[in-house]
Formats: C-alpha cells, structure tokens, sequence
C-alpha cells in the first residue's frame, strides 16, 4: 500500500461519526406522539357522541314495510351522509345516519328503501320525499360537479339531505327525474284529496 493510502484509510477512520441516536429521547417523542394522536381521537369521538346528542330529538328512522310494490329504479354505490337541508356541512349523525356505508337503493311508488350492508337500513316513505338534486358534496365528500345524488326527505321536523354515489354515476340523472316524478305525483294526490 502506499503511503497516501494509507493516510487516507487512517483519516477515514478518524472521521467516523460517533453514535448519534439517543434511543431515550427517540423513544418518548414516539411515545409523546402516540399519546397526542389518542387524544386528538378521543376528542373527535366525543365530538361525534355530543353531536348525537343534540340531534337526539331525531325521531327512529322508518324500515321498509313488507311487500313493496315493484321498483322503478335501484342502484349499489355508496351513502355518504345526511345533512340538514340545504347546509351541506351539517352531519346528521343520530341513528347512524352518520355512518359512511356501500349502499343498495331501490325507488318504489311506496318510497327509498335504504339498504346499508353493516350500517342502519331505513326506509323514505314516498310521501316524505322532497326531491332529488345532482350536487358535488356533502360533509366530509366532495366530488365533481354532479358526481352525487342528493336525496331530499323529511324525517320529524326536520329536512334532511342524504348524499349518494352510484357505482355508475351516468344513473344519477334517472334518479332524480323519477325522485321528482314521484314527489309530483304525491303532491297532486295529497292535494286532490285536500280539496275533497
């Protein structure tokens, strides 16, 4: 070897960094960040539970009766959440109504039959439908322009949007046509038999 070298291999050996990691303090950052994730989780359940709360004059939602008449439509996709009418950031989440789920959504003369694989199914008497709308968001989901159904009832009091993506959004259109249909036809009826 020549003597360049060698200096070389001894100057390398001298640069050698010392041990840097000091596992203590490694370990309670680590520590102290698992505890801060916790809480910060803890937090958004509770707010979750007080939301529920409040909303708990929500009356049961409705399940479909027995023997539906023959569907118009039906679709699988996903429900993205209820909101209070009109203020897409307002989550609805007493009755589970909250609760994100895959979806099967069957429209017939009688109403909406929610279906909700793992979450609560309910069902929208057609005389609660308000109508249907093609939007872009819903609390917690935005989409493009058009890409969700917006399903507007009345539960109670109060006015709800449920939010809705089919797997085939191209059907969108066709629910709220036949939504609108229906809530038009339950009008003209509720109206012919008030005049009576």
């Amino acid at each position: 070897m020549t003597p360049a070298v060698i200096q070389l291999a001894a100057e390398a050996a001298e640069r050698q960094s010392a041990e840097v990691t000091d596992w203590g303090a490694r370990i309670a950052w680590v520590v102290g960040l698992l505890v801060f994730i916790a809480f910060v989780y803890w937090l958004m359940r509770q707010g979750w539970k007080w939301r529920g709360a409040l909303q708990s004059d929500l009356p049961e939602l409705p399940v479909a009766p027995d023997g539906l008449p023959e569907h118009r439509l039906a679709l699988t996709g996903r429900y993205h959440g209820s909101t209070t009418a009109g203020q897409w950031l307002d989550r609805i989440v007493a009755h589970g109504l909250g609760v994100r789920s895959r979806v099967e959504l069957t429209l017939t003369d009688a109403g909406l039959d929610v279906v909700r694989p793992g979450a609560t199914d309910f069902f929208v008497p057609a005389a609660q439908l308000r109508g249907a709308r093609l939007d872009k968001g819903i609390a917690g989901k935005v989409l493009t322009e058009g890409g969700l159904l917006v399903v507007t009832w009345a539960h109670g009091d109060k006015l709800i949007d449920s939010g809705f993506r089919s797997d085939r959004a191209a059907e969108h259109a066709a629910w709220v046509r036949s939504i609108d249909t229906l809530v038009t036809q339950n009008s003209s009826i509720t109206t012919e038999g008030a005049e009576r």
